[in-house]
């Protein structure tokens, strides 16, 4: 006895489309090649900061190492910090503290975009607000018991797109997972720092 049994072949499922400015193809291929050649992955991120006057300072960014070379961005960004006149700066800036915000803040975000384009969903809108709560006796030496930096920072973020807010939450949440800077901010990072004082 035979049986006519139909084989449907496995469906391809087709390269993922360029989605909010996100290139997903390429994205997707990077990450394909780098799980091939893991080494890939290792890149060191530079910043040259000169002192300009009091507490006004510039910071300069060129160039990085990853993916097996040296890279030159398109351009050289500069960025001035400063503080404001109430803590006796010439507000040429934002803080080095309020910089954090932006980094946590532009981290997430960017891991919002890929993560959604990855998944087939196209975004309309994305924004955040993060606060720092920061107690100043630490950095002035007032008391040993609190501590130089934010005490706490609190991150809001207001998303928009295609797919059903359970689903806008979940991309949020494995950007946060997935965030550099979130990850340097919660678990911590040692830092070496080598003087030379002439």
């Amino acid at each position: 006895m035979t049986t006519n049994e139909t084989v449907t072949p496995p469906v391809k499922k087709s390269p993922p489309a360029p989605r909010h400015g996100v290139d997903t193809p390429t994205l997707v291929a990077t990450l394909d090649v780098v799980r091939g050649q893991r080494d890939l992955a290792k890149f060191q991120f530079r910043a040259k900061n000169r002192w300009i006057a009091g507490t006004h300072s510039r910071t300069h960014i060129e160039s990085f190492h990853g993916a097996g070379g040296e890279h030159a961005h398109a351009r050289e960004m500069t960025f001035d910090a400063d503080h404001p006149p109430v803590l006796c700066g010439t507000d040429h800036g934002p803080t080095p503290v309020e910089f954090l915000l932006h980094a946590l803040a532009s981290c997430i975000t960017a891991g919002i975009a890929n993560i959604a384009s990855v998944r087939g969903v196209t975004l309309t809108a994305v924004e955040s607000t993060l606060e720092g709560d920061i107690d100043l006796q630490g950095i002035f030496g007032m008391s040993p018991d609190v501590r130089n930096g934010y005490e706490q920072i609190r991150a809001s973020f207001r998303i928009e797109g295609d797919a059903p807010p359970e689903t806008l939450r979940a991309i949020v949440e494995q950007s946060r997972a997935r965030s550099a800077v979130f990850d340097v901010l919660t678990r911590g990072v040692p830092v070496a720092i080598s003087i030379d004082a002439r």
